[in-house]
C-alpha cells in the first residue's frame, strides 16, 4: 500500500480580475496530492475574484491596488511563511488563475522538489495555445537565458513553478512585474541550484490581439528586457560607458 503524501506544499495564486476561473483553478490545486494550503493573492481585482477565491477554500491575500505578478508572489510566500509558523517550510508551487480545472496536472511539478531531484521545475505545456502575439518577449527571454547562464529554456515565460522555501530566499528580491520567471532562472542557476523543466497537460486562456492584449505584451517585453539588462555583464559594460561614474 502506498504511503500517503505529506502536507509539504502550499500553493500561491497571483490573480486579478479571474472571477470567472478563480473558483475551478483553487479547487483543482487544492486537489493536488501533498498540498495543504492554498493563497490567492487578489492583486487589485475590480471583481469578486478574492471573495470567490475564499468561498472555494483558498486563504487570501489583497493588494489595495495593483502591484505586479512579482509582488503578488512576494505576498503570497510571506503569507504562507506566516501561515505555517513553526512548522517546516513548504516548498512552493505557483500556479496562473486562469488554469482552471487544468490545474489538477500540476503534480509532476512538485515531485522532482520533493524527492530532492531538483530546487526549482518549470512546467513545459505539453498542449500548446496558440497565441496572438509573434513570440518576441519568448525569444528575448530564452536567449537572455541562454546567453546568462547556457540553459536552453523551453518555456521560459512560463509561470508554474515550484521551489524549495530555500531557493525563493534565495532569489529575493524578485525582479520586478513579468521580468520575474526569466529573473527567478538566471539567479537560481548562478547560484548554483538546480533547475529543471517538466512536461504537464495544463493549459490558460490565450493572449488576444486587442488593445488590451497588445498593451500587455508590451508591458511583458519592457519587465524581461529590464531584468536581462540588471544581470548580462555586456549590457551593465555598455551602460556604464554611457554613464561613467564620477
Amino acid at each position: 500500500m502506498t504511503e500517503a503524501v505529506t502536507d509539504d506544499t502550499a500553493v500561491v495564486i497571483p490573480a486579478v480580475n479571474e472571477a470567472d476561473r478563480i473558483a475551478s483553478t483553487v479547487a483543482a490545486a487544492k486537489a493536488l496530492p501533498g498540498v495543504g494550503l492554498v493563497v490567492v493573492v487578489d492583486d487589485g481585482s475590480s471583481d469578486q475574484t478574492g471573495r470567490i477565491a475564499r468561498a472555494a477554500g483558498a486563504r487570501v491575500v489583497r493588494h489595495s491596488r495593483n502591484r505586479g505578478k512579482a509582488a503578488a508572489m512576494e505576498s503570497g510566500a510571506e503569507a504562507v511563511r506566516l501561515l505555517d509558523d513553526d512548522r517546516p517550510p513548504r516548498h512552493l508551487l505557483f500556479l496562473d488563475a486562469d488554469l482552471g480545472e487544468t490545474a489538477r496536472a500540476a503534480a509532476p511539478l512538485i515531485e522532482p522538489v520533493r524527492s530532492g531531484a531538483a530546487d526549482m521545475t518549470i512546467a513545459v505545456f505539453m498542449t500548446r495555445v496558440k497565441l496572438g502575439g509573434h513570440g518576441l518577449v519568448v525569444r528575448l527571454s530564452r536567449d537572455g537565458i541562454r546567453r546568462a547562464t547556457g540553459f536552453e529554456a523551453a518555456q521560459p515565460l512560463n509561470g508554474q513553478r515550484c521551489l524549495t522555501r530555500a531557493a525563493f530566499e534565495a532569489a529575493r528580491p524578485l525582479a520586478h512585474g513579468f521580468g520575474v520567471e526569466t529573473a527567478l532562472t538566471i539567479d537560481l542557476l548562478r547560484k548554483g541550484f538546480r533547475v529543471s523543466e517538466v512536461e504537464v497537460e495544463m493549459s490558460h486562456r490565450a493572449t488576444g490581439t486587442d488593445w488590451r492584449s497588445q498593451l500587455h505584451r508590451a508591458r511583458q517585453l519592457r519587465d524581461v528586457a529590464r531584468a536581462l539588462a540588471t544581470r548580462e555583464p555586456l549590457i551593465a559594460e555598455n551602460l556604464n560607458k554611457l554613464h561613467p561614474k564620477r
